[in-house]
Order: structure tokens, then C-alpha cells, then sequence
């Protein structure tokens, strides 16, 4: 295969065409190699319009919808993030190059293990792999300017709110399967949420994600 048409391919073929347009998005995709992120009996799924699976039940997004994310939430290099779901690290890596520090939280330690390996391979430096349970937030290092949920929630937690600054974004994919959208939310005052749903899809819900105190759209 050759890795380099396959790359192009996919961001041509796949990811142009679902209004990823930012050239930096774009550029970053040619950049961050995806397939050091798959796990070695996936590597030729790296380029796939596909969900590639993870130990532990878990799967990696599509390209174009990690790509999609990323355009959406309008990341500005000064900027902190709470990512939750690390998966194989390759979003955090994402996430990473348009911020200043990225957090992401991972439940299942060999997932973090993955991450935390894939990540330094690729010499990322400025991303935290915690082993923890992200489905109600997570206080260290809040608030933070953009929040990342690497999976589906019904309805999005409350705490999630708080611990977003005043202009900062939630991507969040809320809904009950198969029926779900993907939300940017900013907090636009410390009371005040304006929600977008700029697409439909259908992902896995988050690892132990319950439904606790719900903020309802």
C-alpha cells in the first residue's frame, strides 16, 4: 500500500466531501500519521471510511468524522482541552497540535497504556493520558477552554457545563441510538448555553456513561 495516496485519498475522498474545508485541518491529517495510531491488525484499515476496533470493545472513530470534530470546535493554539475517551490516543494527537495542553481520560488501562505508547512514538508531548471514569467529567485542570467526548451520551451531564470556560465549546454526540447528532455547545455566559447540532451520525455510547443529573436542549 502506498501509505502516502492512501492518506491523500482518504482526505480527498472521504473527508473534503463532508465539509472539512479548514486547509489547517486539512494540513494537520497529512501530519499526524493515523496509522501509527491503529493497532497492528487494523493497519490496513488506517485509511478506511470506517470504525476500527480497540481492546476493550472500544473503536476508533471514522476519519471524517474525527476530522469533522476538530474543524468544529475551532481549537486556537492558546487553548487547554479535556478530551474523554482517549481510544488509541490519535485524537488527543489532533486535539494536541492546535492547543496548548490536552487532558484526556481513558477508563480501561490498557487503552490508556495504547494511548500514552502511541502518543510518545509520534513525539507528542503536550497531551495527559488519566486512567479514570470521564462519563461525569472531570475536575482536574477544569475549566477548560474545549471539551471533547470521544463517544455517545443520551443527554449531556451537567458537569460537563461547569467545567467549560465562558466561550469555550462541548463537542458532544448526543442521542438515543440510532437517532443522535453532534452538538458544538458554548457556554456564551457563566448561565447562558447556545447549542448547534451541526450533523447527524451514529457512534458507540461512552464507556460507563449513566444518566445522573441531565441538562436537557
Amino acid at each position: 500500500m502506498n501509505i502516502q495516496q492512501a492518506r491523500f485519498n482518504m482526505i480527498e475522498q472521504q473527508i473534503r466531501p463532508w465539509n472539512v474545508l479548514d486547509q489547517d485541518v486539512l494540513d494537520l491529517l497529512m501530519l499526524v500519521k493515523r496509522e501509527q495510531f491503529v493497532p497492528a491488525a487494523c493497519k490496513n484499515l488506517a485509511f478506511v471510511d470506517t470504525d476500527i476496533p480497540l481492546p476493550g470493545g472500544e473503536a476508533m472513530f471514522t476519519p471524517k468524522l474525527e476530522a469533522r470534530l476538530l474543524q468544529e470546535v475551532q481549537l486556537k493554539k492558546h487553548e487547554t482541552v479535556l478530551e474523554i475517551g482517549a481510544g488509541s490516543g490519535y485524537m488527543a494527537a489532533l486535539l494536541a497540535h492546535r492547543s496548548r495542553h490536552v487532558t484526556t481520560v481513558e477508563i480501561l488501562p490498557e487503552l490508556q497504556a495504547m494511548a500514552q505508547a502511541n502518543l510518545a512514538n509520534a513525539g507528542v508531548t503536550n497531551v495527559t493520558v488519566e486512567l479514570g471514569n470521564g462519563a461525569q467529567g472531570w475536575a482536574t485542570g477544569a475549566p477548560f477552554d474545549v471539551i471533547v467526548i470521544s463517544g455517545a451520551l443520551e443527554v449531556l451531564p451537567e458537569a460537563f457545563l461547569k467545567q467549560v470556560k465562558v466561550g469555550g465549546r462541548i463537542a458532544a454526540i448526543l442521542g438515543v441510538a440510532p437517532v443522535m447528532s453532534a452538538n458544538i455547545i458554548t457556554r456564551v455566559s457563566e448561565t447562558a448555553y447556545d447549542t448547534v447540532k451541526v450533523f447527524e451520525t451514529h457512534v458507540k455510547y461512552l464507556s460507563s456513561a449513566t444518566k445522573p443529573s441531565q441538562f436537557r436542549f
